[in-house]
């Protein structure tokens, strides 16, 4: 794989946020300091992806989701539908009658389409594995393709479809699990050790996640045979994050060891900040990704807007205590340290 941090590049990549966190700016500013920057396509029309693509004006590279399949059934669904009724009704939200959105593909293919016509140095893809035949078609626009891994099974996998490089998502990373089974996830598996399960399983080159937020960490990982790290929580806080004020603050006021890893949101897991919501609902939370998510935007939106971290998604990795304000940078550059 060419890769961009090699030379003239630092080893830190900023990781695509999707939600919002991520903006152009924030990529750009990862570019700027010498590191690398990644767009987050998921939950976007193509005409705003195209967008942002346009507004960068630097080497970066660009996340989709893979559209997966679901197991939920209606009568699941309505089921969590009417537990959650009582947290919309102060918002004026009928989560009890919502409907269903079992088969949102996120715009698959319009995107892919895009960044055919538009191609970007690296395309990276999340929740699995996409076709061989959009690989090869990615690979001959000039674009070189990573899949996010979360086990040995899962890089051996993408190293037998053709893809150029992994992303080893450890355990600690926040936001949503990259896994490709949701419904049948593997042991949890630190970023440390992953990256040398995932090192010892292909030749391919590997991208650290999970939780990273000290040079130190940077520096052994790479030590463990990473090519490059990825860190997403560390930069929340910055100038250019796009992320909501009461994510931010939320974020700020966490007491420690406050991130788990939940369903209650999106019906797939993620980790995040525990609040009264996963408290009310882990429990009873099916898995069933996007049709949960569709479900519970609305309230997210609406708390969000009202202030109230209660009920809203609040992703973070494990080092989210040491996201701080300032440019981005800055951040990237701190973690670069002594390399």
């Amino acid at each position: 794989m060419t890769s961009p941090w090699t030379a003239s590049r630092l080893p830190v990549i900023a990781a695509p946020m999707a939600g919002g966190a991520t903006t152009p700016a924030l990529v750009a500013a990862a570019t700027a300091a010498g590191g690398f920057g990644f767009l987050a396509g998921g939950y976007k029309t193509p005409e705003a992806l195209a967008a942002e693509l346009a507004q960068v004006g630097a080497e970066f590279g660009v996340n989709l989701f893979v559209p997966g399949s679901s197991t939920l059934t209606e009568a699941e669904f309505r089921r969590y539908a009417g537990e959650l009724a009582a947290e919309g009704s102060s918002y004026g939200l009928d989560l009890a009658n919502a409907a269903m959105v079992a088969d949102d593909d996120d715009h698959w293919q319009d995107k892919i389409d895009l960044l055919l016509a538009n191609p970007v140095p690296f395309v990276s893809f999340t929740f699995g594995l996409p076709e061989p035949a959009v690989v090869s078609a990615l690979a001959k626009a000039g674009s070189q393709v990573l899949a996010t891994v979360t086990s040995p099974v899962e890089a051996r996998a993408a190293a037998e479809l053709g893809v150029h490089g992994l992303i080893a998502q450890g355990t600690e990373a926040g936001g949503h699990s990259g896994t490709h089974t949701p419904e049948r996830p593997g042991p949890a598996v630190s970023v440390g050790d992953l990256v040398r399960q995932v090192v010892a399983e292909t030749e391919l080159p590997v991208i650290a996640a999970g939780g990273v937020s000290e040079a130190a960490q940077v520096r052994e990982l790479l030590r463990l045979g990473a090519s490059a790290v990825a860190v997403g929580t560390v930069l929340l806080r910055t100038d250019e994050s796009g992320a909501t004020a009461v994510h931010k603050d939320a974020i700020a006021n966490a007491g420690p060891d406050r991130t788990v890893i939940t369903r209650a949101f999106t019906g797939r897991p993620a980790r995040g900040l525990r609040n009264g919501f996963i408290e009310r609902h882990e429990a009873g939370a099916p898995l069933g990704y996007p049709a949960i998510h569709h479900l519970t935007r609305p309230l997210r939106v609406a708390a969000a807007a009202a202030g109230e971290p209660d009920q809203v998604h609040l992703w973070a990795g494990t080092g989210y205590r040491r996201a701080r304000t300032g440019p981005a940078a800055d951040v990237v550059t701190e973690l670069a340290a002594e390399l």
